[in-house]
C-alpha cells in the first residue's frame, strides 16, 4: 500500500510543476555572484552555504499542494475509512515528495557549483551535505504542511515555521560544506532526528484535520 501512495504522490508533484523548485533553486545561485561579485575566492568559501540557503529556500516552494488538496478532496478521510494509519500516509508523502525534489535539485547543484566557481572536492562534499539534507528537508515541508492544511495563509504561515526548525541542519550542512570537521556527523545526526520524527508529528496532525 506504501508503494502504491508513494507512487500517487510522484504523479501528482510531476503533473504540478515539480521543476519549479529546481528552478528558484538555480536562480538563487545565479544571483548570489551578482551580489558578491567577482572575488573567485570569496564565491568558493561561500558557495556551499549559498546552495545550501537556495535548497532551504526551494524547499518552501511545494508546501501548499502536499497535504492542502488532499484534505479538500476528502482524501485523507478515504485513506482513513480504509485504515491506513496516518504515519504511513506522512511517511509516504514524504518519500513521494523527495523523490520529486531531492534527485532533480542534486543535478541542479552541478550548474549551481559551476555557477560559483566550486572546486572538485568543494562541490563533492556540498553534494554529500545535500543528499543527506534534503530528505530531512522533505521530512520537514511534509510535517510543516500538515500543521498548516486548511489555515487562511497557509504557505506564509508554513514558511515561518520551516525556517526555524531547519536552521540547525542548515548550519551543519554548511559546516560540513566547507570542510568544518565533525560537521557532517552533527548533520547527519539531525537529518536522521527529523526523519524519524517527522512521519508521527506529521501523522498526528493529519488525524486532528479529520476532528
Amino acid at each position: 500500500m506504501i508503494g502504491l501512495l508513494v507512487a500517487r504522490e510522484v504523479r501528482r508533484a510531476l503533473g504540478a510543476s515539480a521543476w519549479l523548485p529546481v528552478a528558484f533553486f538555480l536562480l538563487v545561485a545565479t544571483v548570489v555572484p551578482f551580489a558578491v561579485g567577482p572575488d573567485a575566492r570569496l564565491l568558493a568559501r561561500i558557495g556551499g552555504g549559498a546552495l545550501w540557503i537556495a535548497a532551504l529556500t526551494a524547499a518552501l516552494m511545494p508546501i501548499e499542494r502536499l497535504v492542502e488538496p488532499d484534505r479538500a478532496d476528502g482524501v485523507l478521510d478515504q485513506l482513513a475509512v480504509r485504515r491506513i494509519p496516518e504515519e504511513v500516509v506522512a511517511l509516504a508523502k514524504i518519500v513521494g515528495h523527495w523523490l520529486t525534489f531531492g534527485p532533480l535539485l542534486l543535478l541542479a547543484a552541478l550548474p549551481g557549483a559551476a555557477l560559483l566557481g566550486l572546486d572538485g572536492p568543494l562541490l563533492g562534499r556540498t553534494l554529500l551535505t545535500l543528499t543527506i539534507g534534503t530528505p530531512a528537508l522533505a521530512a520537514l515541508a511534509v510535517a510543516v504542511a500538515s500543521l498548516t492544511a486548511g489555515l487562511r495563509g497557509a504557505s506564509a504561515l508554513g514558511g515561518l515555521l520551516l525556517l526555524p526548525l531547519a536552521v540547525p541542519l542548515l548550519i551543519f550542512g554548511a559546516s560540513a560544506a566547507g570542510g568544518e570537521g565533525g560537521a557532517l556527523k552533527l548533520e547527519a545526526a539531525t537529518a536522521l532526528f527529523l526523519l524519524a520524527g517527522a512521519p508521527f508529528a506529521a501523522g498526528a496532525a493529519l488525524r486532528a484535520l479529520r476532528t
